[in-house]
């Protein structure tokens, strides 16, 4: 079964679906340029809804490592994704919480893995200018037959996935999950419920999980 993660939660009862429907991760995005930035005190009574039943992941952007390590004790968070050009050696401090972002031209090759060998996981998505992601999709076989660094490391593959595509981006890029937040809204940071349910019986080949 491939992972789900559903980012840019803003809303408790957005939270409180999302598991209920079964997604393995919800990113908390905190780069404030973003029309998904969640203030720490929403944010907290995120966490205090999820309860620690699945893992909460914190977006930031360049963020200075003071203010990370600020926001991930308020608000209690699992794992940190670093989606700016954060120095490798920024993201390799926090050991195994860390997710490193990579963006991609072409297949990555050993060196830029091996960097990331100590990370919890890796999220790949197509190189641009703007931050934050796209909601493009892109050519995910760019990842087929890639020889990972570390065998257990989780692979994510983001960037205009949906209920419509998410099993063919898991099949052409060999990933282990997804990485949806614009694919699943009604609008920025509003999650619409059957577009959740959708991707999630998707990858999951389930049937429906709420009436």
């Amino acid at each position: 079964m491939g992972l789900v993660k559903i980012c840019g939660i803003t809303r408790v009862e957005d939270a409180q679906l999302a598991i209920d429907l079964g997604a393995d991760l919800l990113g908390l995005n905190f780069w404030p340029r973003s029309s998904r930035c969640i203030s720490v005190d929403q944010a907290r009574r995120v966490s205090e809804v999820v309860d620690g039943r699945v893992p909460l992941v914190g977006v930031f952007v360049n963020s200075p490592p003071p203010d990370v390590r600020r926001i991930e004790a308020a608000v209690g968070l699992n794992l940190l994704q670093f989606h700016g050009d954060e120095d490798p050696q920024e993201v390799l401090a926090w050991g195994g919480r860390g997710i490193r972002v990579l963006r991609l031209e072409a297949p990555p090759g050993r060196e830029l893995l091996a960097e990331a060998a100590d990370c919890w996981g890796i999220l790949f998505e197509i190189r641009h200018a703007e931050y934050g992601g796209t909601g493009r999709s892109w050519d995910y076989s760019l990842l087929a037959g890639v020889e990972r660094a570390r065998s257990d490391q989780p692979w994510l593959v983001a960037g205009g996935i949906g209920p419509e595509n998410a099993r063919r981006a898991l099949a052409r890029s060999g990933a282990d999950g997804v990485d949806v937040c614009s694919g699943v809204e009604s609008a920025p940071g509003i999650k619409d419920p059957r577009l959740m349910e959708r991707l999630i019986m998707e990858v999951r080949n389930g049937e429906s999980l709420i009436a």
